[in-house]
């Protein structure tokens, strides 16, 4: 059975700005089984369609994305600006975690520019810790608990900065410049999002600025293009690190 990693991420293309190249690589490197998850159907993204409409578009584009590189696609459901600390998401993400069964979860920095993105970072770390626990979500048909704590990484918050524009640097980077051609084609599956990103966000050309940001990390870590990366190391987490050791680092 291939090894598995899974991207548990506020929305639909939030793998592809931040991780896809690591996935990528892992793929080819490897062999390893990948799967994608959004925590939402992208619903508030789109000035033009209604929240059931644009969910129906990027739910297709996540999953054209995935197929880039062979993954699965998963949706988890739930809406735009409304992603909390409550027990329904975090059952959701368990049951996603005992399915799928993944060695590395990454999922997005604790501190980041939208709430969406903290509130995800916290559910992935809450439900990692907790698939293990046979106890946990009990009774509710969940496959099997898992074996062991999977191992737990954070993306680089976008921009590479926190909520007050404080920097934050990653612990070690990954060189993505052999496939930072697949990580934009994967990036421009997820069509919708140019016009709702240069009316929301003031931003066009995302993929030019994919490709900025990966070039950013990537001069700081001696290559062309790298994705940033912190892994978590509390106490009962894995300790070695497993991406590292797979990957190297720049």
């Amino acid at each position: 059975m291939a090894d598995v990693i899974l991207s548990v991420l506020a929305h639909p293309d939030d793998a592809e700005f931040l991780c896809a190249g690591t996935l990528v690589r892992l793929v080819r490197e490897h062999g390893w089984q990948v799967h994608i998850a959004s925590m939402t159907p992208g619903d508030c993204g789109s000035a033009e369609q209604g929240p059931e409409e644009i969910a129906h578009i990027r739910r297709q584009e996540g999953a054209r994305a995935a197929a880039v590189l062979g993954a699965t696609y998963h949706c988890l459901e739930e809406r735009d600006l409304l992603i909390f600390y409550q027990e329904r998401p975090l059952e959701r993400i368990t049951r996603l975690l005992r399915t799928v069964r993944p060695h590395i979860v990454l999922t997005h920095s604790p501190a980041d520019y939208m709430l969406d993105h903290e509130m995800t970072s916290l559910l992935v770390r809450a439900a990692v810790f907790g698939a293990p626990a046979p106890n946990f979500f009990q009774g509710r048909g969940h496959p099997p608990a898992l074996a062991q704590i999977p191992h737990l990484y954070y993306c680089d918050p976008v921009e590479g900065k926190d909520a007050l524009g404080h920097p934050i640097e990653p612990a070690f980077c990954i060189d993505v410049s052999s496939v930072i051609d697949v990580k934009s084609q994967m990036l421009a599956a997820h069509a919708s999002q140019r016009e709702w990103l240069r009316k929301h966000h003031g931003m066009d050309q995302y993929l030019q600025a994919m490709r900025e940001w990966c070039a950013a990390r990537g001069r700081q870590a001696g290559v062309a293009f790298a994705e940033g990366f912190r892994q978590h190391l509390g106490h009962s987490y894995p300790q070695d690190n497993l991406l590292a050791q797979l990957l190297g680092v720049c």
